[in-house]
């Protein structure tokens, strides 16, 4: 059980989450559809139980890491929607200053890492976060997360053994949605079940029901709090699933339409309204309201993506070095 209770106000909070993070990204599927939205672009509809049951459990001061279906992430952590969907619209008023897209968020203030682009280059960096929260003495927690196919990077082995060596402040998350790209785990993985490759190192890790905010949530408790106590590494394997393909030029034609709706049955934001309900928790003019105000959200993003001014030429020289006399740069 979580020491983190999950109240009637956790469930509403799940709620308007989940249903921004879901409005935004199918907004974000239509306006790549009109080439508003250029290069790759992955949607995360279908996994935002994973975070919302996350976020109810760390603090504004822990940081997230993640690949590049990052714009949920970005979501979660605060960043404003207006921001995100600027800086997928390539525009100067972007989290990255239009420089990223869709593959590279980040927002210091808010202590959101990226965006990678690079299968599994985001662990490493995760462990090394963790090394600077430590070093520093805070009580700060990272969490890194990853897909099913980057636990198959080299890096990821090499990362698991420093994390647990120097016992770092970091919860590994493999958001398992069944599917590398097009391939499916039982195609490429000798051990199916992901969470297990953390246990050689003697981290703890366990199997959790990423479809299920509650259950990420207890689990998540856990892991946070054992990394504040300073124990170290948690790993634990989010068995979820993504309702689109692995990004909006995928043909999906690996997997079958009955897959696809068995899992959209377990849709964790229609469980989460169903338990509302239930608990009488709020009626029908309070779903109303939030579903408004998430639509305004996402309207008002659009606008000021539209509405925002492009990056000027000069800016394809600032910020590469952010300090200007680097020493290993000679003229």
């Amino acid at each position: 059980m979580s020491s983190i209770e999950i109240t009637k106000d956790t469930y509403l909070m799940w709620y308007e989450s989940m249903l921004l993070m879901r409005k935004f990204e199918e907004k974000t599927g239509q306006l790549y559809g009109q080439q508003k939205i250029r290069g790759f672009c992955h949607l995360y509809i279908g996994q935002e139980a994973v975070l919302a049951g996350a976020m109810s459990v760390i603090r504004h001061e822990d940081s997230l890491i993640t690949a590049y279906r990052d714009h949920a992430h970005a979501l979660a952590k605060g960043t404003s929607p207006n921001a995100i969907m600027a800086e997928m619209y390539g525009k100067a008023t972007g989290c990255s200053k239009g420089k990223g897209g869709s593959m590279h968020m980040f927002d210091k203030e808010n202590n959101f890492y990226g965006g990678h682009g690079i299968v599994g280059g985001q662990v490493p960096l995760g462990a090394g976060i963790a090394f600077a929260e430590k070093f520093k003495g805070t009580d700060n927690v990272n969490i890194t997360y990853m897909g099913d196919g980057a636990v198959r990077q080299g890096a990821l082995t090499e990362t698991f053994n420093m994390a647990a060596l120097w016992k770092l402040p970091v919860i590994f998350i493999c958001e398992n949605n069944g599917y590398a790209m097009g391939t499916s785990v039982e195609r490429t993985t000798a051990q199916t079940d992901i969470y297990k490759l953390g246990l050689p190192y003697g981290i703890p890790s366990s199997p959790v029901d990423g479809m299920d905010p509650v259950a990420v949530h207890n689990a998540m408790d856990e892991a946070v709090q054992r990394a504040r106590r300073g124990e170290g590494p948690t790993f634990l394997e989010m068995r979820t699933y993504r309702f689109k393909g692995h990004s909006m030029s995928d043909p999906q034609k690996y997997r079958t339409k009955e897959e696809l709706e068995s899992y959209k049955a377990k849709d964790p934001i229609e469980s989460v309204k169903i338990a509302i309900q239930k608990n009488g928790y709020a009626d029908d003019q309070w779903f109303e309201e939030i579903e408004a105000k998430v639509k305004a959200q996402v309207d008002e993003a659009v606008k000021f993506a539209e509405e925002s001014p492009w990056p000027e030429a000069s800016e394809l020289y600032t910020d590469v070095y952010v300090q200007q006399d680097y020493p290993y740069i000679r003229d």
